[in-house]
């Protein structure tokens, strides 16, 4: 159902990023509705994913692997209420064009595809090399951290300024000017492009932990024995 959902209603929802532009209403109005639609099989898919660890919550304490994969579900959970409440046009209308909807964009992007992605290596990289595990597992818990630190940091940032940049730009004074220029809501934004590029600098330090553990892990001799099958006697 998560699949064909997202298939079938996925396309139509596009017109959600063009609200208050050139595109017709009526398109930007059944954006809005099909993201709404989208809320319902996205937390599907999200609840089934947390749910299937009913009973084994424990393993997250010593499997760093499955924090990756577990976490990356949360900030799909959280990217996909996200995205429906930023479609509707009176929210729109303060997050449209600011860097509120580049912090969505990076809690989907980093949150949800990078980490499940990382999860996934980290799992098949020593089934497909015959490796008994990663040559790391602290370095894959430290990656963890980081990558978590680093996307928080990023998209919380982006948040705010975006906030702050819809607020300043929707300020007017009594004569009708505007209260704020745009290079004054630039300055503004400084602190949160600072904490930005500090959320970035984690995350790719996470990237190349993973890359060298990835290094280790591949050019190890204690690759395991492929298994010989028995051949068929012949009478």
């Amino acid at each position: 159902m998560h699949f064909w959902a997202l298939i079938s209603v996925y396309v139509w929802a596009g017109g959600h990023h063009l609200h208050y532009s050139a595109l017709p209403d009526w398109a930007q109005s059944l954006g809005m509705v099909m993201s709404l639609i989208l809320l319902a099989p996205s937390w599907g898919g999200m609840i089934n994913g947390m749910m299937t660890l009913s009973g084994a919550w424990h393993k997250l304490r010593t499997d760093p692997t499955l924090r990756f994969l577990v976490v990356s579900l949360s900030f799909y959970g959280m990217s996909t209420f996200e995205g429906p409440m930023m479609s509707i046009k009176t929210v729109n209308a303060l997050s449209h064009n600011t860097d509120w909807t580049i912090g969505h964009v990076h809690a989907g992007a980093l949150g949800w595809v990078a980490m499940i992605s990382i999860g996934a290596i980290y799992h098949l990289l020593p089934v497909l090399t015959g490796q008994k595990s990663m040559w790391s597992v602290r370095l894959i818990n430290t990656h963890f951290w980081l990558a978590t630190i680093g996307t928080v940091l990023y998209i919380a940032s982006m948040w705010v300024n975006g906030i702050l940049q819809g607020l300043m730009w929707r300020a007017f004074n009594a004569d009708g000017s505007l209260t704020y220029s745009f290079v004054e809501s630039v300055e503004a934004s400084y602190p949160g492009y600072f904490v930005r590029f500090l959320g970035g600098a984690f995350f790719l330090a996470g990237m190349l932990l993973m890359a060298y553990n990835a290094y280790r892990t591949v050019s190890s001799e204690d690759a395991i024995e492929p298994e010989k099958t028995a051949q068929p006697q012949l009478a």
